[in-house]
């Protein structure tokens, strides 16, 4: 049997029910209103008022049909208006995405006030408005970004710091970024684009106070961290360097206050040790290069603190040299050992041997430094045929890289 076949036998009982009911006993309605008086049966009374209850379910009804349409076809409702807002700011960010800025920017703005996020709106046309160079409207459509929704200032002052780093405007944007730091100390691309402004003032001293927090959030993978901290330092060494020459004898040195900041991974860098020496020895503290290159060299090889060795004076050259030799069993045929060694000979007045050693140097690679090196010890021995040879093959290596020209004949032929 049908559901629908059960639907009708019971509407068809209710309605026998319903119609025995009123034959049996159809009720007195009396209704009076001043002069006015209504009778009825109960029933009646009844059927008038759910006739009167669809009757408004319908109006109702019909109401809410007419507004949806009216929403639809009038063109100034606000549904149309967001709608048309939306399209607008889609057709905008394309626009963007494409570079075609002022139309961006054109479209975006106008969409802005009717948009359902106008934050985006504002955000992406200041972004174009700073693109065409138009700077005082990218600031007023910042300052309207927040004017409509305040609860976003976070994002408006991070884009407005990027904005104004774009345009060499590093004072305002660190007010800026001090400014959301301050606020939200723990937002991290704010601390991010602190460190970069940081960078570019070169104020090496802040940025050095933010380096353990970028590690600790790893802002920058390790490879990029490294690079940094090993910027950072080397600045700050080179800084102190500058400032130790105008101290007096007996002083502190700020070169080994700045190198005792250094954390401790990192001053097993190359890098970081040859300018540490360097500084030191540009500073006056030659003995304390010495031995700081000595400590470093016994843990591993390096040509570059190799070739500092050779240049700077320790406490005891001898030793010095000694120690020198002990490197040369397992690098025989390193130049640049060899030339640190006819250096550090020469500073113990071991002329025959220097001779050896920079011979040997220069026969194993061409350079001009060990060239310059050798003629001038060969000349004060006397050598004077021998000095001018090496100095004929010296020149000849500057004037490898000459390129092809007339030259005039010597008189005579």
């Amino acid at each position: 049997m049908s559901k629908s076949y059960v639907a009708v036998l019971v509407v068809l009982l209710i309605a026998a029910l319903l119609g025995m009911a009123v034959a049996e006993d159809p009720g007195y309605l009396l209704i009076a209103w001043r002069n006015i008086s209504v009778e009825t049966s109960i029933w009646v009374g009844l059927a008038l008022l759910l006739a009167l209850w669809l009757l408004l379910a319908l109006l109702r009804a019909v109401v809410r049909v007419i507004n949806a349409s009216s929403r639809r076809v009038n063109p100034w409702s606000r549904h149309n208006r967001a709608r048309r807002a939306n399209q607008v700011t889609t057709r905008g960010l394309l626009e963007f995405a494409e570079g075609h800025w002022a139309n961006s920017l054109r479209l975006l703005r106008r969409a802005a006030p009717h948009a359902d996020q106008p934050l985006i709106n504002y955000l992406a046309a200041a972004r174009a408005a700073h693109e065409i160079e138009d700077y005082r409207e990218a600031d007023n459509l910042l300052r309207e970004a927040y004017e409509t929704t305040p609860n976003a200032d976070v994002a408006i002052a991070v884009t407005q710091a990027q904005l104004q780093i774009a345009r060499g405007q590093l004072e305002q944007a660190l007010a800026t970024l001090t400014r959301v730091r301050k606020e939200h100390p723990k937002h991290l691309y704010a601390l991010k684009l602190m460190g970069q402004l940081y960078l570019r003032l070169e104020d090496w001293e802040r940025l050095e106070q933010l380096l353990p927090e970028l590690r600790r959030h790893h802002l920058y993978n390790e490879a990029d961290q490294q690079a940094l901290e090993r910027q950072v330092y080397v600045a700050l060494l080179t800084q102190a360097a500058q400032r130790a020459q105008g101290l007096e004898a007996g002083s502190a040195n700020p070169v080994s206050n700045v190198w005792e900041r250094v954390p401790k991974p990192l001053r097993q860098d190359v890098a970081l040790i040859e300018t540490y020496a360097l500084q030191l020895r540009a500073s006056g503290a030659e003995v304390h290069a010495e031995k700081v290159l000595r400590e470093a060299l016994s843990h591993f090889y390096s040509d570059r603190l190799v070739h500092i060795y050779g240049l700077v004076r320790g406490a005891d050259p001898a030793r010095q040299l000694d120690t020198a030799e002990r490197w040369l069993a397992d690098h025989p045929h390193d130049a640049t050992l060899l030339l640190a060694l006819g250096r550090l000979a020469l500073r113990n007045s071991l002329w025959g041997k220097a001779r050896e050693y920079l011979e040997a140097s220069f026969a194993s690679r061409r350079d001009i430094q060990t060239c310059a090196e050798l003629v001038r010890l060969l000349e004060h021995m006397g050598e004077h045929q021998a000095s001018q040879q090496v100095l004929r093959q010296g020149f000849a290596l500057m004037v490898h890289d000459l390129p092809q020209l007339p030259q005039p004949r010597a008189s005579g032929v």
